[in-house]
């Protein structure tokens, strides 16, 4: 895969990649945002013509409540000879407009006895099977299932009329409502795609919006119970038979009653065509893809033009690595500009400096063979050692030796313990010996080699701080502690500038079983990614180091059962933390 396909398809990924995500995104964020905008709208639709149609409802149970208590209904006892009640009720029904068809007053025989349709009086009252009761103050209110009479749908409530002067009642109200009318208070709702129904709680159809009583005409008087969604629920999609065609979105909403009216437990639909309601959905995915087209062709033209751009060089570049791992003096590829030119740039003097840095190697790996000679040569030269002075020792005790020869066998005794010392040295180099541990006061030892590092700091103009701890007492091998503090102070005074260095050493309790030693610096201090490396052997920050300071005093610090770290120093430099417990472990 050439490097300019490697670049067209990042390119491409990352223009399009991100395209296609925020349209989608945004596409999928919009869609639901809309789709909530219209099941809310569906939904408030719905609870306004639930209130409006209990409303409704009230009023006419209130009506009947109120007249069958009017002292004119108790001229059933007389039946309405003087016409009295049917004046009053033909009159309610004028001044209620096209509310009711008919109010009739009806004897215990059922036998109407006072009617606002004077031709009504004289005749029986059949009365339909119960379908809701209400229940108000006053009285109980019986409601008949909605009915066809003529051309017209009426609602009709009964109610009991009781004796003001025996026991019992004397008969029942009777008011047969345009329920027509209730259904034209639907249509304020309803528009061509959306329609408005009330069905009760067993799915028989109460009301309906004008858009649906073609249907309702065509003998569509019950629905499954399954679109009676539970109080609360939202509005949802589905299939819209026997009411409408194809998928419909449906908010159901039931009937809250009205004061003391807890209503007839109907449920008011608002349904609306799922491709009605979800068009400005598809159009706006038309946009977007077609948004999204433009970019992808935008981003095509622009990735292909900026490849082959930054493709050039590096393919030059990549020729020229070819010709210098075939051993083959290529020519240095053509200057370029950017990272591209600065890659060039560096590889061709990567090119010159990698003979030196061979060389640099073949001396590394000589100097470690020889370091390698020299322990094993330091560990085998004991032997002979010891031999020479077991047995310098021995001529020394021969009483015929001379003055002079005694003096010469004095000087190999003495040399020969001088070169088992310096081979101890060199041998100790490699490991740090066990810890004695005694009760020292560190802040002693703090003075002590600040004292002995003071003429260097006077040198450099640099300020040397302690402070002291109120404990400082803690069980350390006072030789190694001393060795530990000093390379933190000179590693320190090593990097703090000149004429305006701060190295401060200070000592904490931390409980009673921890002693906390902190040095600190105002020098540059150490990168984070470098900090877990600074005690690893051979890692050095400052010229002519070894990298063994820092090696040696994690190992002294470990072997005392503490640890170290190091991290920013509020001075600006570093500062590394050595956490030493008080007593050493049985």
């Amino acid at each position: 895969m050439t490097i300019r396909s490697i670049l067209l398809s990042a390119f491409l990924a990352v223009g399009l990649l991100p395209a296609v995500v925020l349209t989608a995104l945004s596409f999928t964020r919009t869609q639901a945002a809309m789709r909530a905008e219209i099941e809310q709208s569906l939904s408030a639709q719905a609870a306004v013509a639930a209130s409006d149609l209990d409303k409704q409802v009230f009023e006419r149970l209130q009506n009947a409540v109120t007249w069958a208590h009017l002292e004119v209904m108790q001229d059933l006892h007389v039946g309405d000879v003087d016409k009295r009640l049917s004046n009053f009720l033909a009159d309610m029904q004028q001044r209620y407009g096209a509310v009711y068809v008919e109010l009739d007053a009806i004897d215990a025989r059922q036998r109407i006895v006072a009617s606002s349709r004077p031709q009504a009086i004289g005749g029986v009252y059949v009365p339909a099977p119960a379908w809701q009761t209400a229940e108000l103050p006053g009285g109980t209110v019986t409601a008949e299932a909605p009915q066809r009479r003529g051309d017209r749908e009426v609602l009709v409530l009964r109610v009991p009329i009781a004796s003001q002067f025996t026991e019992g009642r004397l008969g029942e109200l009777v008011l047969v409502v345009d329920w027509t009318q209730a259904a034209h208070e639907l249509d304020a709702g309803a528009r061509e795609q959306r329609a408005v129904a009330v069905v009760d709680r067993d799915g028989r159809i109460v009301a309906v919006s004008q858009n649906l009583r073609a249907r309702l005409d065509a003998g569509v008087r019950q629905i499954g119970t399954d679109w009676l969604a539970p109080r609360g629920a939202p509005a949802a999609e589905r299939d819209g038979a026997p009411l409408a065609e194809g998928r419909v979105i449906v908010s159901a909403v039931s009937a809250p009653g009205r004061g003391p009216f807890a209503g007839f437990g109907w449920t008011t639909l608002v349904l609306e065509s799922s491709r009605a309601a979800l068009a400005p959905v598809r159009q706006m995915a038309l946009s977007f893809l077609g948004l999204l087209l433009l970019t992808a062709a935008a981003t095509v033209v622009l990735a292909f033009a900026v490849s082959g751009r930054i493709a050039r060089p590096v393919v030059a570049l990549t020729d020229y690595v070819r010709g210098f791992m075939r051993k083959q003096h290529a020519a240095a590829p053509p200057p370029a500009s950017g990272e591209v030119g600065e890659l060039t740039r560096a590889f061709t003097q990567m090119v010159d400096d990698l003979d030196a840095s061979r060389q640099t190697l073949v001396r590394a790996s000589q100097l470690a063979a020889i370091g390698e000679f020299a322990a094993m040569m330091a560990h085998e030269i004991r032997t002979p050692l010891g031999i020479l002075r077991s047995s310098a020792q021995m001529l020394e005790r021969d009483a015929g030796i001379s003055g002079e020869s005694r003096e010469l066998i004095g000087f190999i005794d003495g040399e020969t313990q001088r070169l088992n010392r310096l081979v101890g040295d060199l041998l100790d180099r490699a490991r740090v010996r066990a810890p004695q541990r005694l009760p020292e006061n560190l802040d002693a030892l703090v003075d002590r080699c600040l004292a002995m590092l003071s003429a260097q700091a006077a040198r450099q103009g640099a300020t040397l701080e302690h402070e002291p701890c109120a404990d400082p007492v803690a069980d350390v091998d006072a030789e190694q502690m001393t060795q530990v503090l000093l390379n933190l102070l000179l590693n320190a005074l090593h990097v703090v500038p000149q004429g305006g260095g701060r190295v401060r050493v200070a000592l904490r309790s931390e409980g009673d079983d921890v002693l906390l030693i902190e040095v600190a610096d105002n020098g540059p201090g150490i990168a984070p990614a470098e900090r877990q490396r600074v005690f690893e052997p051979f890692v050095y920050r400052r010229e002519g180091g070894l990298g063994l300071g820092l090696a040696v005093v994690k190992q002294i610090v470990s072997a005392h059962g503490g640890d170290i770290a190091v991290d920013a120093a509020a001075l600006g430099g570093a500062r590394f933390r050595i956490r030493l417990p008080r007593r050493a472990a049985a």
